[in-house]
C-alpha cells in the first residue's frame, strides 16, 4: 500500500513539473495565436493558395446577457417605477454575431519542418532545442489531428 501510494505521488510531482513548461508554452501559443490571426488580411473574405487556404465568415453564437447599461436604460425607459423588474432585464439575452479566421492545409499539402521550427524558435527554442523537440511533437499532433477534422477556425472579432 505504501509503496502503491508514494509511486501515486511521484507521478502527480512529474506530471506537475512537466506541467508547468508545457502550459507556459501553450499559454504563449494562444497568446500568438489571435495575434496572427488578426494579422492576416485576406482579399476579400477568401484566400486559396498553393497550400493553405483561408475563410472569414460571421457566425450567430449562443445568445449573451445584455451589459449592465442596456439594462438600466430600458428599465428606466419602460419601468421607472418598478425596480424589480430591474433583474429580469439584465438577464435579457440577445444574439451576439462573432467573426471567425477558418484555415487549413490543401488538400496533399502539408508544413514542412522549417515552418514549425520557426514558430518553436518565437517561443524561445534555440535550434538545436527545437530540432529534437520537432519529432516527438509533431507525431502527437498527427495521432492528435487524425481525430479531429482537419479545418480549424480562431475567433477574430
Amino acid at each position: 500500500m505504501t509503496e502503491q501510494l508514494e509511486r501515486q505521488i511521484i507521478g502527480l510531482i512529474a506530471a506537475d513539473r512537466m506541467d508547468i513548461p508545457i502550459s507556459s508554452m501553450s499559454g504563449k501559443l494562444k497568446r500568438m495565436k489571435p495575434k496572427l490571426a488578426n494579422d492576416i488580411v485576406l482579399p476579400g473574405d477568401n484566400y486559396s493558395g498553393d497550400r493553405v487556404y483561408a475563410r472569414v465568415a460571421e457566425d450567430d453564437v449562443t445568445e449573451k446577457a445584455r451589459t449592465m447599461r442596456q439594462a438600466v436604460d430600458t428599465f428606466a425607459e419602460r419601468y421607472p417605477q418598478y425596480g424589480t423588474i430591474l433583474n429580469g432585464l439584465i438577464e435579457e439575452t440577445r444574439v451576439a454575431r462573432e467573426k471567425n479566421l477558418y484555415f487549413g492545409m490543401q488538400p496533399g499539402c502539408r508544413l514542412t519542418a522549417d515552418d514549425y521550427l520557426g514558430v518553436m524558435a518565437s517561443l524561445g527554442f534555440t535550434e538545436a532545442q527545437a530540432r529534437t523537440l520537432y519529432e516527438p511533437l509533431i507525431e502527437t499532433s498527427r495521432q492528435i489531428s487524425r481525430k479531429r477534422s482537419e479545418e480549424r477556425s480562431i475567433l477574430i472579432a
